[in-house]
């Protein structure tokens, strides 16, 4: 017992230490639980051998209950609107991939099983690191971003059919004949016999059980599992609820193993029939934390495991298989990307995004070893590969973002930017969903726009709207320049890249300063840093409609238009103003928690605003005028015009 929780607490303390400093440097919480792994195990012994190999059996339950999650969250009508990019993109990379993969294993002396099984492994990318960066540094959206998701959902199903042909694919070398005439995979054969309702069938029996078993699962998923969760409903005892969800995908993997299949496959059809639940977030909010406990466990064993005795041994032979792999991935990324017609730095972001083996390639190469597919010393070779190969995922990005400067200074493979040949009083830099509205507005006023924006596709649309516009980055001197930004009178910094707004507004009044700025800001604390950099107006992106929100909630709750129109201008005024002092106390770089004078500034904000909201409700109970229809018309009149007279306001 006393060791059992030492080793609890050595894989917990690994995890708390490693994984967060990994996800503050960028590189993913997957690669931090791999090299919490190796820290306590290659590297200081504190964990390893058998001990591992048994916990890692219970951690791989954290992978059933990864593909239950990925199963709730693929609505079958959302995938067959996406078939075309998933079939295209998703389902090429992957077949090519394996084509070639297996094709170098095949070159280097591998028998066709175990190099398609190789191809199999290596040719699937990783989901974590890959949507964690492209998130990061606001790249999802891009052409280039949508492509590469739409790979990555397409690898996630594929990991199915993966689970479910590997065992097809185990080499006859590494399979064992027993006593009683019945043949044995590597690892299971411990002198156990598990439980199973096909052994001694028929292959006809085998069929129809298995066919049963997973014609059971769907019915149960689309009819009783919907009564089971309204009656647990009724009890309001949300324990129960986790209980269900638990024995749900504990006992569809029970099943599964009974008739032979992995127990991944299940949990899959199970979320999968599941995804138009009313239950689905509920059961998502219930799975998630065992899900992520375990899965991390997992990967923090497979770092525990790996042999760098292995790699030590040759480690110029691995490094070169490494990059190899990504080489050849990154070659049949570009040529997709090219047939696709995905342009420019897109198609790089494309490629290098995807060239690494990911997290899928651990659970496939455990299960492989279990099944007797990969023999232990390949298995050693390819969780270095996949490890390596998920480390070198960061350089790859600082890669792209080179080429992509590169291509913005006019590189061949991307589109150029427009040449401006209009100059306007007034600048729009970005016409997402914020700039369209301030530019529609604007112009139906009579006055004339330039504008701009690095998004190709909206440039075009704006240009079949009718809507003069040209593409290029707004913060590109010369495209300012050419656009009258010596001479224009207002600037409205609508750009994405919160840096990049900053960047833009010190560039614009240091260029014209009596140019007057109007920027969006994504938050309080963009706020300042605009507010800094000399920024005339601040409109804080959701701050208008968050207070109308809030003026509703006051009329519904019982106060009268007028009172909660004046309610509403408070507490405008107020939070403007202390927004004002507050950035004379911020400090670039620190931390709000770290800055003492802040801190103490807005603690006694927040007590003023309580005062300052209890006195004008206060003084308007005592007035509380008997408003007619008409004064009330009069008030709304009024509410607009105020609105339209303030000065610039700030944001959330």
């Amino acid at each position: 017992m006393d060791e059992t929780l030492l080793q609890a607490t050595i894989y917990l303390g690994a995890m708390l230490i490693a994984v967060p400093i990994s996800v503050r440097l960028g590189l993913g919480s997957v690669l931090g639980y791999l090299l919490a792994g190796i820290a306590i195990g290659p590297v200081l012994g504190l964990v390893g051998g058998s001990e591992t190999q048994h916990l890692q059996h219970y951690a791989e339950f954290g992978v059933v209950l990864m593909l239950f999650l990925i199963g709730l969250e693929l609505d079958p009508r959302a995938l067959w609107e996406m078939r075309k990019r998933l079939i295209g993109l998703g389902g090429s990379q992957i077949a090519l991939s394996i084509m070639a993969l297996a094709g170098g294993a095949a070159l280097l002396g591998m028998e066709t099983p175990l190099a398609l099984a190789i191809g199999i492994t290596l040719a699937l990318s990783s989901t974590a690191i890959v949507l964690t960066t492209l998130n990061e540094k606001q790249l999802m959206r891009t052409p280039g971003g949508r492509g590469a998701f739409s790979v990555l959902l397409t690898q996630d199903i594929a990991v199915i059919p993966a689970l479910a042909v590997l065992p097809l694919l185990a080499t006859s070398s590494l399979l064992r004949l027993n006593e009683d005439g019945s043949i044995s995979r590597g690892l299971e054969s411990d002198g156990h016999h598990s439980l199973s309702l096909v052994d001694g069938l028929p292959a006809w029996g085998v069929t129809l059980v298995t066919l049963a078993a997973v014609a059971g699962i769907i019915l149960a998923g689309r009819y009783l599992l919907p009564l089971i969760f309204r009656a647990l409903h009724t009890t309001r005892l949300r324990e129960m609820f986790t209980v269900a969800a638990l024995v749900i995908v504990v006992g569809i993997a029970v099943l599964m193993l009974l008739v032979g299949l992995s127990p991944a496959l299940g949990a899959f059809l199970a979320g999968v029939v599941l995804a138009n639940s009313e239950f689905r977030h509920e059961l998502e909010a219930d799975i998630e934390p065992f899900k992520g406990l375990l899965l991390g466990l997992f990967f923090i064993t497979v770092g525990a495991g790996i042999n760098f005795a292995t790699f030590f041994g040759m480690p110029f032979l691995i490094l070169g298989l490494t990059l190899a792999v990504m080489l050849l991935k990154g070659l049949i990324l570009y040529a997709i990307a090219r047939i696709s017609r995905i342009e420019g730095r897109d198609r790089w972001l494309f490629t290098l995004s995807l060239a690494q083996a990911g997290e899928f390639g651990f659970v496939l190469v455990a299960f492989g070893v279990q099944q007797a597919v990969f023999p232990d010393r390949i298995a050693e070779i390819l969780l270095l590969i996949v490890a390596l190969s998920m480390l070198f995922t960061p350089l790859s990005f600082i890669l792209y973002e080179r080429i992509s400067a590169r291509l913005g200074d006019g590189g061949d493979d991307a589109p150029g930017h427009d040449e401006i040949d209009d100059e306007a009083p007034i600048i729009i830099a970005g016409i997402g969903r914020f700039g369209q509205v301030v530019n529609r507005m604007v112009r139906a006023a009579g006055f004339k726009t330039v504008v701009l924006d690095a998004n190709l596709e909206t440039i075009r649309l704006m240009r079949r709207l009718g809507l003069k516009s040209f593409f290029g980055d707004p913060t590109r001197p010369e495209l300012l320049k050419a656009a009258g930004i010596d001479t224009a009178k207002v600037l409205v910094v609508a750009v994405d890249n919160k840096a990049s707004a900053v960047q833009l507004v010190r560039y614009a009044k240091r260029t014209n300063p009596d140019i007057s700025v109007v920027a969006r800001a994504h938050d309080r604390f963009h706020v300042y840093e605009l507010y800094e950099a000399g920024a005339d107006h601040i409109i804080r992106e959701v701050f208008d409609s968050a207070l109308r929100a809030g003026r509703y909630v006051l009329e519904d709750v019982g106060l009268s238009d007028y009172e909660a129109h004046e309610t509403e201008i408070a507490f405008y005024r107020h939070d403007r103003h202390h927004l004002r002092e507050l950035a004379d106390v911020w400090k670039p770089g620190v931390p709000v928690a770290d800055n003492p004078e802040y801190m103490r500034r807005a603690r006694e904000m927040a007590d003023n605003l309580e005062n300052a909201m209890a006195e004008v409700l206060s003084e308007m109970g005592d007035e509380r005028p008997d408003m007619t229809a008409r004064a009330r018309g009069d008030v709304s009149a009024l509410s607009g015009l105020s609105r339209a007279r303030r000065p610039g306001g700030s944001g959330s």
